[in-house]
Formats: C-alpha cells, sequence, structure tokens
C-alpha cells in the first residue's frame, strides 16, 4: 500500500481541528454518527479553550493509500510540537482563514516547512461565511508561497465542500516517505519498493492495493531504524512511544535498542490510532505507528532517541529534531511539602508527553523542595499548572516567570558553577567565564561580576496599518529597537523589532490585543544576549523575604515593577490581626511599599458609660497585643496569589 506522511498547519483558530474533522469523516475512519467537534483534541483544557495542545496522529486510507496526518497547533507557545510534526513528514497542509487573511504564525509555519524542504499545499478554508475574501487571500498567499492560483484549493471544512479535492491532492501531490542515507544521516527521497510485475502502475495510479508491503531497507536487510517524535505515559500500558520507522519492519514481541538511553525493550503490541488505539501486530516501513513497550522507567523513552535492531553496523542514532530551548523559567513547588515526591511523579510523566518542559531540582528556604522548571512561554505555563491540577490532583505555588539571563565573571569559574551552564572566553585580555542563569536567587552579589547580559528576541507582527502608531507607542515602552517594516497588501502591515524577552513576559500579549483591538498577532524567537543594566527586585512581606516573588528587571523599570507588584499584593493578601508591611527592594534599599491595616475589633464597645481614662487603658492594652503579635506572627500567602500577581 502507498504511504503519505503529512501534517496541517495554521495559525490559531483557522479551522485546523475541523480540517481534520472532515477528513476522517470523508475517509470513513469515523462514522458520521460517532463525529464530534474537534475529534483530535481528546484533553479536556483543549476542548475547554478550542486550541490544540499536542499533536495528534491518525491513520486514514483514501483510495488505497493510507494516508498518516498529524494535527498540529496553532498557538506560537506549542511551536516545537510543530517543529517536531514538520520533521516526521513528507508534506504540510498550509491553512489560511478566508475571513482572517495571513497572520503571524501562518508566516512561521510557512518558514519552518520550507525549512523542512515539505511540499506544501495551500488551503483557503471558510469560504462558506459571507466575510470570506478569497480573491485577497489567495493573492496574499501567492505573494507568500510563490505559487500558482490554480494550486489553491478553497474549501469549507465546515460543511466538507472541496475536502475530497484535497484529499486527491494529497495524494497526488505529496512524495512518498523520505529514507535516512545510513552514512551522512542526509535525508534522500527513495524509489518504491520493487514491485512485481504488473503492479507498479497501481503503485502509481493508486487503482488497487498493491500486495507488497514492509519489504525493508534494501541492502540492509530487516535492520530496524525508526525516530521516537513523541511519547505518553498510560496508566494501563505504562509508556507508549510514537514512532517513524525509516526501514525494516517492528511486530509484536519484538527485541529492540534505544541507542541513546542504551534501555532494552520489547515491542508488547503496535498500534494505530484512527482515531482510538487500533491493534495491528506489526508495523511496516515508512509508517507511523505507536509501540507499547511497557516501559517502567519514564525517563528512557525521550522525544528525538532512535528504536534499533539488526546489525551493528548500521546502528547510529538519528540527529533529527533541533534541542529545545525554554524561554521562561519558573519554580514549582507543592503547596503542602508532604506532596514532593507525587509532584516528582508527575511531572516526571508530564515530560514524557510534553518534551519541551525542562525539568531541574531546586530547593527554596521559604518554599522547601520543589523544581525549576523550562517552558516555551506563559500559556505553556499555564496549561503545565492546569494539567498538574486536573491529570494529578497536584496544586503547587508557582514562582514569578523569568527568562534566561548570563553573568560576566572574572577568572575560570567553571568548577564553582558546575550546576549552571558556562562558557569560558577572553574578554579584554582575561579569561572570564559566562555563567547562565534564570534564578534571581544565584545572582551574585554585586561587585563580584562585571556584568550581566539580557536575551533579545526578535519579533514580528503583523497589524493593520491604522494600528502601525499604537505599535510603535507599544514597541517605545518596552525598550524595542526597530529593525524593519513591509507590507502584505495596502492595508496589512508587517513591523519587526528586537525587544528584550524580559519585556514579552509581562502584559505584552494582552497590551498587544487591547491597542489593535484584537486583531494584531506575533511571533518572536531569540537571536542573541545584550549587556544592559539589569537588577535584582526581593519583595518582603511582614519583614520576612518572599523567594517565590524575587525577580530581574532593568535599571529603568525597577521602581514601577515593584510599585505594581506590592499593589497587587495589598489586594491578594488577607489581613490579619497586625498591620503586615509589603516592601519592594533592591539590595538593602527600599524601593516601593504598601501596608495592609490589621483588623481591629471595637474593644470600648462595651464600655458604654466609662470614663474616658478607661478606654484609654483598654486601647493601650490592645495596642501592645498588636506589637506582640505583629512580633511573632506569621504571614499565610494564598497559593492563588502567585497566579494573580502575573495576570494584568
Amino acid at each position: 500500500m502507498s504511504i503519505r506522511n503529512f501534517c496541517i498547519i495554521a495559525h490559531i483558530d483557522h479551522g485546523k481541528s475541523t480540517l481534520a474533522d472532515r477528513m476522517l469523516e470523508i475517509t470513513g475512519t469515523i462514522s458520521k454518527r460517532d463525529m464530534k467537534s474537534q475529534t483530535l483534541d481528546t484533553m479536556e483544557l483543549e476542548q475547554e479553550r478550542w486550541i490544540t495542545i499536542k499533536l495528534t496522529p491518525v491513520r486514514m486510507n483514501w483510495k488505497w493509500v493510507e494516508l498518516n496526518l498529524i494535527d498540529t497547533p496553532g498557538h506560537v507557545d506549542f511551536q516545537y510540537e510543530v517543529s517536531r510534526s514538520l520533521a516526521s513528514v513528507e508534506g504540510a497542509i498550509l491553512v489560511v482563514d478566508a475571513t482572517q487573511w495571513i497572520e503571524a504564525q501562518t508566516l512561521s509555519n510557512v518558514y519552518l516547512a520550507l525549512d523542512n524542504d515539505l511540499t506544501i499545499i495551500p488551503v483557503l478554508n471558510k469560504i462558506d461565511l459571507p466575510s470570506a475574501d478569497v480573491e485577497r487571500v489567495s493573492n496574499e498567499v501567492i505573494s507568500l508561497l510563490g505559487c500558482k492560483r490554480e494550486d489553491i484549493i478553497s474549501v469549507s471544512a465546515k460543511t466538507g465542500e472541496n475536502v475530497e479535492t484535497l484529499l486527491d491532492e494529497i495524494v497526488e501531490k505529496i512524495p512518498l516517505p523520505r529514507k535516512l542515507d545510513k552514512e551522512s544521516n542526509i535525508i534522500s527521497v527513495p524509489h518504491p519498493n520493487p514491485l512485481p510485475e504488473g503492479e507498479g502502475e497501481y503503485w502509481n495510479n493508486n487503482l488497487k492495493p498493491p500486495s507488497t508491503l514492509g519489504r525493508g531497507a534494501g541492502g540492509e536487510g530487516n535492520v530496524v531504524k525508526a525516530l521516537i517524535f513523541d511519547s505518553q505515559y498510560d496508566t494501563y500500558k505504562w509508556v507508549v512511544i510514537y514512532l517513524k520507522l525509516f526501514s525494516g519492519t517492528i511486530k509484536k514481541w519484538d527485541k529492540l535498542e534505544l541507542v541513546n538511553s542504551g534501555a532494552k525493550i520489547e515491542a508488547i503490541d503496535v498500534w494505530f490510532f484512527a482515531p482510538k488505539y487500533n491493534s495491528s501486530g506489526i508495523l511496516n516501513e515508512w509508517e507511523i505507528w505507536y509501540v507499547v513497550t511497557w516501559l517502567k522507567s519514564i525517563t528512557e523513552a525521550r522525544v528525538g532517541d532512535t528504536i534499533f535492531a539488526g546489525d551493528k553496523e548500521y546502528k547510529f542514532w538519528i540527529t533529527w529534531f533541533k534541542k529545545i530551548n525554554p524561554f521562561v523559567f519558573a519554580g514549582i513547588y507543592p503547596v503542602d511539602n508532604d506532596e514532593y515526591l507525587k509532584l516528582k511523579d508527575s511531572i516526571d510523566k508530564l515530560c514524557l508527553n510534553d518534551s519541551s518542559l525542562t525539568v531541574e531540582n531546586e530547593v527554596s528556604p521559604a518554599l522547601g523542595y520543589g523544581f525549576r522548571c523550562g517552558f516555551l512561554w506563559l500559556l505553556h505555563l499555564d496549561i503545565v499548572k492546569e494539567r498538574l491540577w486536573r491529570e494529578f490532583e497536584i496544586d503547587v505555588i508557582m514562582t514569578s516567570p523569568q527568562v534566561t539571563y548570563r553573568v560576566l565573571l572574572s577568572g575560570n569559574k567553571v568548577e564553582q558553577y558546575n550546576r549552571f551552564k558556562t562558557e569560558i572566553l577572553d574578554f579584554e585580555g582575561h579569561t572570564c567565564t559566562y555563567v547562565y542563569f534564570s534564578n534571581p536567587e544565584d545572582l551574585p552579589k554585586p561587585g563580584t561580576y562585571i556584568h550581566i547580559d539580557e536575551p533579545i528576541a526578535k519579533v514580528e507582527i503583523i497589524a493593520n496599518s491604522v494600528y502601525i502608531w499604537a505599535m510603535m507607542q507599544l514597541a517605545q515602552d518596552r525598550r524595542w529597537i526597530f529593525v524593519n517594516q513591509y507590507f502584505l497588501d495596502p492595508t496589512r502591515a508587517v513591523i519587526v523589532y528586537e525587544i528584550p524577552m524580559a519585556e514579552l513576559v509581562w502584559d505584552f500579549y494582552d497590551d498587544l490585543k487591547s491597542l489593535s483591538s484584537g486583531y494584531a498577532s506575533l511571533n518572536y524567537e531569540f537571536i542573541k544576549f545584550k549587556k544592559d543594566e539589569i537588577v535584582k527586585v526581593d519583595f518582603l512581606v511582614a519583614g520576612e523575604k518572599v523567594e517565590a516573588l524575587s525577580m530581574l528587571v532593568h535599571k529603568d523599570k525597577a521602581r514601577y515593577t515593584g510599585a505594581k507588584i506590592c499593589a497587587k499584593l495589598k489586594e491578594n493578601i488577607p489581613k490579619a490581626q497586625f498591620a503586615i508591611a509589603i516592601q519592594a527592594t533592591i539590595w538593602a534599599q527600599v524601593i516601593a511599599r504598601e501596608d495592609i491595616w490589621a483588623l481591629r475589633k471595637d474593644v470600648t464597645a462595651k464600655l458604654y458609660g466609662w470614663d474616658i481614662t478607661r478606654k484609654r487603658k483598654v486601647l493601650e492594652k490592645q495596642k501592645e497585643w498588636k506589637k506582640k503579635m505583629k512580633q511573632f506572627g506569621k504571614v499565610s500567602i494564598p497559593s492563588e496569589t502567585f497566579v494573580n500577581i502575573l495576570k494584568k
């Protein structure tokens, strides 16, 4: 049977999941009676928020051709899911909303697809809506891809109009699966395996299913080489890995090896999703399926590792995916310290399903044992916190999010800072060390380092020309540097800036949407580090430092940020029997303060008719008691406070 591997890419809310639903329905993979909206979005969070969080593969059959589809997220925070999907297929369906036109994430996905040398089929969706402007959006797609107008397929994912035509185009235009060169690890497009005489025409024209399947890689016998592009933890099956098989076949009970980790596994069963689990017993060359391993150690089946079996001379690690670098870091601590082991187990299982999440152990004197986690961005952070609660029933405290900074220290400090990423360099004729860190508590004391560098991102904003001035004003407030500006059409512009990544963390997305009436979109990527004046701001509540709120900010914004956080803390911390002082400090200097007044009982209410001296005596007694409470009392900060201060 001929195989086509492809994925669907688009900006958020352009109709990817709905188009996948129609494909499943038209190909008969799911009956119309069992069909539901967003079938491939199986997580409760995905259904609630109407966004795709995880890539989801599914197998279909169309005119005796096996179609392996991967539905991808559209939000920029889950870009790694998209990049892994694109690296696992040979073609991409680029969906553009005919009512919203090309957005920032559309551009980003196109660049990723071109980098992976994929065949792109442009699709205009939602043509059934009265506001659809097919002609104008077609011109934008032609300008972006350099394609012909007849190459663009106009569909309605909701009604199913022209979806059958799209399936035919997938079979005709998307090439056969790619194969790895065993020497150079370079991708090449193979010819189909030799077919018995008379069957070649059926392979090309898909007139009937060919009788040959899984003939193995020529010259290498039945050497098994497969790439792990995703994995998940199942309560009953334990570790389930998602594979793309480049050569050989994998059958039930086959002995396999993970090249990178060295783990020996046994294929307990081989499945494919359509979209539910379907056991087949055999995985053939070029197919994308699932293998149940019964691995108990969830650290052994990492995304990007290689499954191998066969002659040792063909054993190599497929270096396919780029290593993902998190942009935002935050500490995660259990509300109850007794739940630390449960949190550790939950995060390990979550990391198996979310390969873009990085985790390191961390200990805080105030919060106890926890983890320093790296996220792609704030939505990713929010989703992880929500999944910990819903899937594992763990309530956590999350510290304020920070980006990765680097500090320049004189001398060779690699051994002293061996738990951090370090880099030796020659600075002005002296040996120096760059130390990379994201936790403000790890910042050396002033005077012990030369300077601090902050990360800079390249940001592309697509907005209507009416909002260009508002976008420029926003840029000025965020310490942006203008790079370029060009127009997609007479009414829509792309503005390119360089911005400190720390400026993107606080309220940026909300401000962007507010100033553009919700129409602007953006894409960003890290480009470099740049020297600047960065200071550490600490927060004291009733004289005690709250490490979870410490942050690194630019010197010019330190007072504004400190006052803003103090005001938010005043709103979220409940009153106590004594006055609570909330202070923001830079080292020993207080830069902002708020006070929460004590709850006071009217102790003179029962003294009706007594003279003033008696009332004063009672009030003085209350005052002395308040002082004692202030000296020994403790302030309990609710866990939701740490989340509320991050919101606008």
